[in-house]
């Protein structure tokens, strides 16, 4: 509907409810209900009519236990009985019930869970159920295959966006429904295997008798996954509650330093480490043939250039602003407030590559960054060990080690593909660059961690978050030739928030199912 006319509407309402607020029948009440409003600009409930109510939210349940039985609740004793496959229906449908509860229920994991969240919804379960009757009814054997792509490409597919995420719904739904679930050998959890023939109120007893307690293993993910979860959440709440802070500039007592001394202080200590931008006519003059890694490099140091002159020029304009030289614009404020914050200001992200660090650690990331595009540059020789994360595209740098070996082996560029071997050694025991590919280094595991003795993913470490990875050597091979036994194509991304941060898909060797990685969701990440 029309939210201009409600918004109108509401406001007459709230006149009519002033008006029938004296005089009227002592148990005269006005019930209304509303949904979430999808932005701030959508909520428009008068300010009147939300003080003088009484507010009663119905929050989703949280956790597999409560989500597990509400996923149950859609049905009863008489869709049990429906089938005349009773066996096969019963199976399958407590499957998709646990399948729903997890789907919705993993959104909790931020990034690890699902690369974004989607709006799962009890019709993808019924409908499903739905079909699951009449495929049952029409054919002699369970056809797995066409439900399990029915549900995971359609029913719940079709409110996926991301190919990461699709991958995720299609590999449970291989581990759920299976041929070896009327067998009754197919755990759904750890320790939960899925019950035999209940009836209606049996099946929701199992749940709490056999439900093993909340814990990220109930989703196929590490504990880890919960200990990243909540910090993030915790730093999110003390970020808002900084943000709050009163932002009162006068002298307290004891001459407190103020708000305008920090920012000057650490404004001119970083307007003092920024080094020179880079002089790109000089830098191709120097080179001779631009091959595919100079074309890299050149390019990086034009998008550094105007990172670092918008950050130079933005400072140098608040400073005049600080010293009453020039007359504070919105634009100075929020910077000021940023730098008072610790926050990277907007002007300077929008010109940079995605992080989630902090200004402190943002701006000594920066120098780094710089001094390695210095060294890089100084001769155009290639590091011995590339820092992958320190390119404002990897993309185009992982691309170039495939350009480089085209031309030099006349291979067609599109019928190669990177092969990734991960060494047994850190960057300090590189001292030149292979003869093809590059070595790169920089790289962290989430989810799970890389056993060097053995050279394989093994499950992480409690406590351990992101262990470093050793050395990668990145070459490239014809696509025919790369091994895909054994293997886990692990998805590599800029930051922890994973989706829109995609670099590349590295084929990592693992023993276990590589199943068992996908639902663990088990990425490599450039920087943490």
């Amino acid at each position: 509907q029309n939210i201009h006319l409600v918004a109108k509407w509401l406001g007459s309402l709230e006149k009519k409810l002033e008006q029938h607020s004296e005089g009227s029948h002592q148990d005269f009440r006005v019930f209304i209900s509303a949904e979430p409003a999808p932005s701030p600009d959508s909520h428009i409930i008068p300010q009147g009519i939300l003080e003088n109510s009484i507010k009663i939210t119905n929050e989703a349940p949280t956790g597999m236990h409560a989500n597990l039985h509400k996923a149950l609740d859609n049905f009863n004793q008489d869709t049990l009985e429906m089938c005349s496959r009773e066996n096969e229906f019963k199976s399958i449908l407590f499957a998709l019930c646990y399948f729903h509860a997890v789907v919705a229920e993993r959104r909790k994991f931020g990034p690890q869970g699902w690369n974004r969240p989607y709006p799962f919804n009890t019709g993808d379960l019924t409908i499903s159920v739905n079909v699951l009757y009449n495929y049952l009814e029409a054919s002699s054997k369970v056809p797995y295959d066409d439900l399990r792509y029915l549900v995971g490409e359609i029913m719940y597919g079709g409110h996926i966006t991301d190919d990461w995420d699709r991958r995720l719904c299609k590999t449970y739904l291989g581990e759920f429904i299976k041929p070896e679930m009327l067998e009754g050998e197919l755990l759904l959890a750890p320790g939960f295997p899925i019950p035999g023939n209940m009836d209606y109120n049996g099946y929701h007893q199992y749940i709490d008798d056999a439900l093993p307690p909340e814990s990220p293993y109930l989703y196929g993910l590490h504990p880890n996954a919960e200990i990243g979860f909540l910090t993030q959440t915790s730093e999110k709440l003390f970020h808002v509650m900084l943000e709050m802070q009163p932002r009162d500039t006068s002298m307290g007592e004891g001459g407190v330093v103020t708000r305008e001394e920090t920012v000057k202080a650490l404004l001119e200590e970083m307007l003092e480490k920024l080094m020179d931008e880079f002089n790109i006519a000089e830098l191709m003059a120097k080179v001779g043939e631009r091959t595919p890694y100079i074309v890299v490099a050149i390019q990086e140091c034009e998008s550094m250039n105007i990172l670092t002159s918008e950050i130079k020029r933005s400072l140098q304009k608040l400073d005049l602003g600080l010293k009453g030289e020039l007359t504070m614009t919105s634009d100075m404020e929020n910077l000021q407030n940023a730098l008072f914050l610790d926050m990277v200001p907007e002007s300077w992200i929008k010109r940079a590559y995605p992080s989630t660090a902090s200004l402190g650690t943002w701006f000594a990331d920066l120098l780094t960054r710089i001094k390695e595009l210095e060294v890089w540059t100084g001769d155009f020789a290639l590091p011995s060990t590339v820092w992958l994360s320190g390119f404002f595209n990897p993309q185009s740098f992982l691309t170039a080690i495939m350009q480089s070996t085209a031309r030099k082996n006349q291979w067609p560029l599109d019928k190669m593909t990177l092969q990734c071997d991960v060494t047994k050694k850190n960057r300090e025991d590189f001292a030149s660059p292979p003869r093809e590919g590059a070595y790169v280094h920089g790289l962290f595991m989430e989810g799970a961690r890389w056993d060097v003795q053995t050279g394989i993913i093994t499950d992480a470490r409690l406590k351990e978050l992101t262990p470093a990875m050793p050395v990668i050597f990145i070459k490239a091979i014809p696509a025919d030739k790369q091994d895909t036994r054994s293997v886990y194509p692990c998805p590599v991304y800029k930051t922890r928030q994973r989706g829109p941060t995609y670099v590349w898909t590295f084929n990592l060797k693992t023993r276990e199912s590589p199943s068992k990685w996908v639902l663990a969701g088990v990425a490599l990440l450039l920087q943490i």
